[in-house]
């Protein structure tokens, strides 16, 4: 029998077929498609398909793993925080806080627009799941970073301000959240379409009078709020598209709680309708 020379081929594992490397060799990173991957997680929520984009966004962090592409690793986190932060899963979101976190770390990120942007998603998960005193900590990194950054997106701020605001309210802290609601309320007037975010924070300060000043005392100044918070979405130029029609959803709850029913009906049957049209 001739001996013939082991090659490659007889002792590594098939090729990844999207990162074109043998499995077990290493090799240069090999970053995934973060654009894409974000324009299709969009295209999921705009159908309001949670199953099919929790899939997407898994599938895709194996893939960063595989080709050890750490920023793209730090992207999948962020949007699996806020994945599971909608669907009201405190266990997944909270890893995914606490793996995202780690990769500041590792990435030397902590001073950078991508921390700041991970603090805030991470922070507001842990409002969402009530814990308070530790998102605040984190809204705080956060802020120093987007404050001492200049040029930093008006958009950025505005999320950073409205939510911890509403961390404040939390700990009744009602003072400091209203002056972040104002701050947020200002640099959201400097965004395009920035009429929607308005719109939400003027629903928050309007539940912030009603804990900080109690439903009777504060009626007239939360009435305003509505008002104007319902005229900024019928009235914003923003596209008529999925993220419309979500915060469309996400308002109409606020307006029946306050007894403004017909523009809670008015808002979710907008939002019902966008959704339909985006399922044809």
């Amino acid at each position: 029998m001739t001996n013939k020379p082991i090659e490659p081929g007889d002792y590594l594992e098939p090729r990844c077929v999207l990162c074109e490397e043998p499995y077990g060799v290493t090799a240069e990173v090999k970053a995934v498609p973060q654009r894409r991957i974000i324009e299709k997680m969009n295209d999921y929520m705009s159908r309001r398909d949670y199953a099919g984009a929790e899939r997407h966004l898994l599938y895709w962090l194996e893939e960063a793993g595989l080709g050890r592409d750490l920023r793209g690793e730090l992207v999948l986190r962020n949007e699996l925080i806020g994945h599971y932060r909608k669907t009201g899963e405190k266990e997944k979101a909270l890893e995914h806080v606490e793996k995202a976190l780690s990769l500041l770390e590792r990435l030397a990120f902590e001073d950078t627009i991508s921390a700041g942007t991970t603090y805030v998603n991470a922070a507001t998960a842990l409002n969402a799941f009530s814990e308070n005193e530790r998102a605040m900590e984190l809204f705080e990194k956060a802020r120093a970073v987007y404050e001492s950054i200049t040029g930093t997106d008006p958009s950025l701020l505005g999320g950073l301000y409205n939510n911890m605001a509403l961390t404040c309210t939390a700990l009744q802290r009602y003072d400091d959240a209203y002056e972040l609601y104002g701050k947020a309320m200002e640099v959201m007037g400097r965004v395009p379409n920035g009429e929607l975010a308005q719109a939400i924070t003027c629903l928050n300060m309007a539940d912030l009078l009603a804990a900080r000043d109690g439903m009777e005392a504060a009626e007239r100044q939360i009435c305003d709020l509505l008002d104007r918070a319902y005229d900024l979405l019928r009235e914003s130029g923003a596209p008529r598209d999925g993220y419309y029609a979500f915060v469309c959803e996400k308002c109409a709850p606020a307006f029946s709680y306050y007894g403004y029913f017909l523009a809670a009906e008015d808002l979710q049957k907008t939002s019902e309708q966008i959704y339909a049209a985006e399922k044809e």
